[in-house]
């Protein structure tokens, strides 16, 4: 076992107008939906009721915004929950890139230009693990779908790759914590009722 036994709570930013069309979305700073905000208030009724030693969150608008929302106006600024960087691929589609590149996969491939790889989202979600895991408590981090998909990988310990197995979406809350002295996924993509 590697640090405290501490858990990672993790939220999704509210749904934007490319989110919705499916737009590859990172370094672009796009708002919140009146929706996306919504549903951002929502998530107070689950996550007042712990507490967290840290706070944490993507430095764009849509996490920030959500943060603020849910109530965490003071959430630290972490770089390393920003979005993968698509590169070349920021605001088109997958079938957009899958037209023009035929056979292409984001989990094998990659994405065109000045990208991140796969290798370096890996890199930021494990320093993201180990700042929580060295944390005096429970860390909750606001942040985006790709990232956050690469994050519970990591948590279980597996190759970055096996995000693709799993889904995250807007505004959703997930648990990742422990059993038997394991790291494991207690809960995923949970929305408010």
């Amino acid at each position: 076992m590697t640090g405290r036994e501490n858990s990672l709570f993790v939220v999704r930013h509210g749904l934007t107008e490319w989110a919705r069309d499916g737009k590859h979305t990172s370094y672009t700073d796009i708002a919140l939906l009146p929706c996306g905000e919504d549903d951002a208030l929502t998530l107070d009724r689950v996550l007042k009721h712990r507490h967290f030693a840290v706070v944490v969150t993507s430095p764009r608008r849509r996490a920030r915004h959500t943060a603020e929302l849910a109530g965490y106006s003071d959430a630290i600024l972490d770089e390393d929950l920003v979005e993968w960087n698509y590169g070349d691929d920021e605001g088109i589609t997958s079938d957009e890139i899958r037209r023009a590149r035929p056979g292409w996969d984001m989990w094998r491939d990659g994405f065109a230009g000045n990208a991140e790889t796969l290798d370096q989202v890996v890199a930021r979600a494990d320093r993201v693990i180990a700042r929580a895991l060295d944390a005096k408590g429970d860390t909750l981090a606001f942040a985006h779908a790709h990232f956050l998909r690469v994050l519970v990988a990591r948590w279980i310990e597996q190759p970055g790759v096996v995000a693709q197995r799993f889904t995250v979406d807007p505004a959703s809350t997930s648990e990742l914590g422990w059993k038997d002295h394991r790291r494991v996924v207690h809960r995923w993509n949970d929305h408010v009722d």
